[in-house]
């Protein structure tokens, strides 16, 4: 299960949102010619970045936050069978509420 997996430091896990099928003309786009959406929920989260000093700054984003991540932000990996985006706090670009 992905919630046993915890990113270390200021690293996110994120699933993305899926975007339903697009019609465009009465044409069905296949899967491979879809863009991947730019935004999901955060599933777990790392400690947050520590300094020199090793002092700890906690993340901004927490599990359970929809976000919007940049076009070609994090690393795709597969857990469980199921894909998901690990990628460091500051490539969210915000937090959708």
């Amino acid at each position: 299960m992905a919630s046993t997996f915890t990113p270390l430091h200021d690293r996110i896990l994120v699933r993305r949102l899926e975007e339903g099928e697009t019609l465009r003309g009465g044409i069905i786009i296949p899967d491979s010619a879809k863009e991947k959406p730019q935004q999901g929920t955060v599933v777990s989260v790392g400690k947050g970045k520590s300094n020199d000093e090793g002092k700890v700054f906690p993340l901004d984003v927490k599990a359970g936050d929809t976000v919007l991540f940049g076009k070609y932000s994090g690393t795709e990996i597969k857990l469980d069978g199921e894909d998901f985006l690990i990628m460091r706090e500051e490539e969210v670009l915000g937090i959708l509420k």
